[in-house]
């Protein structure tokens, strides 16, 4: 009974301090969008929202603070001295072309798109040396079989009278893996009359060559990622050293350059320095840029020799103008005395009559360490001193 009392009297409090609340004006707009607290929602709270509370926070203020503080960071910075950029690092001046000579030797390249990149890296590998100039002259998607696209054998004649090599290089065949045409009939590849027609055609190219007394490097088709025409570059690099070196000509194999210890395609390996780095493409066919330069230095070691003297950077061209002045060396100031010529079938003249050796060494006087060890098996006394000195003074 006293709790009721109690509780009726604590909501009689609070109903009168509800009353004695002035009421707030209240927009008609906000007057239907929104209800008013009653006694119940006060005490238990509920779900439904009125007009102290807003059913979206409003972030005007925060928004506008944000965009005052970026205004103020925008003065500071155009009042604010321009900072520095760091000067990019120095370049390094490229040294001028070395300046051909006159007679410099001509290299003559010829073949299809890996020919291409060869001839590039062979004018890279002689840029330094005056006596040696590279004429690049291939055609990237040509080769021996399509002979109605680019015909070689009737090519090569007018470059070879053009360039007037001292040493021809070929690199052909990665288009060749295709069915030819010839006796009116087309044969697919791999056919053993395809490849009987094919040797034809490499020995015609290489004959142009070496028919001229010119120097030829015919260069071996390297690994490709594609195992069937892995197996095929193996064929074709057959045919390539049988009929050239049956001609005359240079075989330079490549193979062991772009391969694994197990002879896989490798895409990443050693350079021309022996440094880790990406040879070839993605493709698994093309080369990259130090693919190709190790490409030439197997070629480069071949044509080095057939180049000779010319090949080397620190060949100058002596003339008139660059000789260097010669020196006059003084009169010497004592008279040259005449010798009769000795005769060498006459020991006598140099006081002896018999050959250094002819006669046996003396017997030493004092019989050395290796005698006393070997007839006696004595050896020398110990350094004073020494752990072994045996002779050395005890103390009492």
């Amino acid at each position: 009974m006293g709790g009721g009392r109690i509780f009726s009297r604590g909501m009689a409090v609070i109903l009168i301090m509800v009353l004695a609340v002035p009421a707030q004006v209240t927009p008609a707009s906000a007057q239907e969008r929104v209800q008013r607290r009653n006694l119940f929602d006060m005490l238990f709270g509920g779900g439904r929202r009125y007009i102290d509370e807003p059913a979206v926070m409003d972030v005007a203020p925060r928004r506008q603070r944000q965009q005052q503080r970026q205004r103020q960071r925008n003065r500071q910075s155009e009042t604010r001295p321009a900072a520095r950029r760091a000067a990019p690092p120095p370049v390094a001046p490229q040294p001028a072309p070395v300046a051909k000579l006159e007679d410099a030797r001509k290299v003559l390249v010829v073949g299809d798109f890996l020919g291409g990149g060869l001839g590039d890296e062979l004018t890279t590998a002689f840029a330094k040396s005056p006596g040696v100039a590279v004429s690049e002259k291939s055609n990237g998607s040509s080769g021996l079989v399509r002979q109605d696209y680019y015909n070689w054998p009737q090519e090569l004649p007018a470059l070879l009278d053009e360039v007037k090599p001292a040493l021809v290089v070929v690199m052909i065949g990665a288009n060749d893996r295709q069915e030819m045409k010839f006796g009116g009939a087309t044969e697919k590849f791999r056919t053993d009359s395809w490849f009987s027609e094919y040797e034809k055609r490499v020995q015609e190219l290489a004959g142009i060559v070496t028919a001229r007394k010119l120097p030829l490097l015919w260069v071996g088709l390297p690994s490709f990622q594609s195992p069937s025409m892995m197996t095929d570059a193996v064929k074709l690099n057959g045919i390539y050293r049988a009929q050239v070196e049956k001609l005359g000509g240079e075989f330079v194999d490549i193979w062991e350059g772009f391969v694994d210890e197990e002879g896989k395609f490798i895409v990443t390996g050693s350079d021309m320095n022996g440094q880790q780095a990406r040879l070839r493409g993605s493709d698994g066919i093309n080369f990259t840029t130090a693919g190709k330069r190790k490409l030439a230095f197997y070629v480069e070691k071949y044509a080095r020799r057939h180049l000779g003297d010319m090949a080397s950077p620190e060949l100058v061209n002596l003339d008139a103008s660059n000789l260097p002045s010669l020196q006059t060396l003084p009169p010497s100031p004592a008279m040259a005395i005449p010798v009769q010529p000795m005769n060498l079938m006459d020991p006598e003249l140099d006081g002896g009559s018999e050959l250094l050796g002819a006669t046996p060494p003396p017997e030493p006087l004092v019989e050395t360490p290796r005698d006393m060890l070997v007839k006696r098996g004595e050896l020398p006394p110990a350094p004073k001193g020494r752990l072994d000195d045996y002779q050395r003074s005890t103390v009492r």
